[in-house]
């Protein structure tokens, strides 16, 4: 079938994908927009790692509450469209954030949001310990480095492993949505409570 400019444009906007690749994405679906979205993806043309640089102004705000009514998590995850916005992929992995926020209790999004002063407290809690200080210097970067990054899989959601299966980071599962929809996928911020805590994270 022949589609009109401004659905290819469409799909321009929302994949990032060539106009002759949405053209023919568009006939081969006879015109639906998700199913051609789903056909760039098959064919590799949608890339998670390209759109790390997109602009995410659409999204949503996922809450989740534990059934005991004494903790629940806030979390806001963005993406370029409000129809990604819509799809179950998207609503999905909001409903999976938040649950992982509620269950895993992470301080942070990502390394990136982990504030100077608590980086450089970390270091010196490190270098403090009597077992790293009994240690070669030439592998003290290395231990140093090692158990940074183990800090850092406690206290950033995007660095924790999925509360459902240890093998699979959080960051995975949002590349993963990312193929999916075509999009780029960012966590901006969450909130967790947790009822006898002053303060929620």
């Amino acid at each position: 079938m022949k589609v009109d400019l401004e659905s290819i444009k469409q799909l321009r906007n929302m994949t990032g994908a060539g106009m002759v690749d949405c053209s023919k994405a568009l006939e081969e679906s006879d015109g639906d927009i998700e199913k051609a979205v789903d056909l760039l993806r098959k064919k590799g043309i949608l890339k998670a790692g390209s759109k790390s640089d997109r602009t995410t102004h659409e999204g949503l705000i996922e809450s989740y509450i534990h059934q005991n009514g004494r903790l629940g998590a806030l979390v806001e995850i963005n993406c370029e469209t409000d129809f990604v916005a819509r799809t179950e992929v998207f609503k999905d992995l909001a409903h999976t954030l938040a649950v992982q926020v509620a269950s895993m209790n992470p301080l942070y999004v990502s390394i990136e949001d982990v504030p100077t002063n608590v980086k450089e407290k970390e270091v010196e809690i490190i270098k403090s310990d009597k077992a790293f200080k009994s240690k070669p210097e030439k592998v003290r970067d290395s231990i140093l480095e090692g158990r940074l990054s183990k800090y850092y899989v406690q206290v950033c959601l995007l660095e924790q492993p999925y509360y459902k299966d240890e093998k699979i980071k959080i960051a995975d599962l949002i590349n993963n949505a990312i193929s999916k929809t075509g999009e780029n996928i960012k966590v901006k911020r969450f909130t967790r409570l947790e009822i006898g805590e002053e303060y929620g994270y």
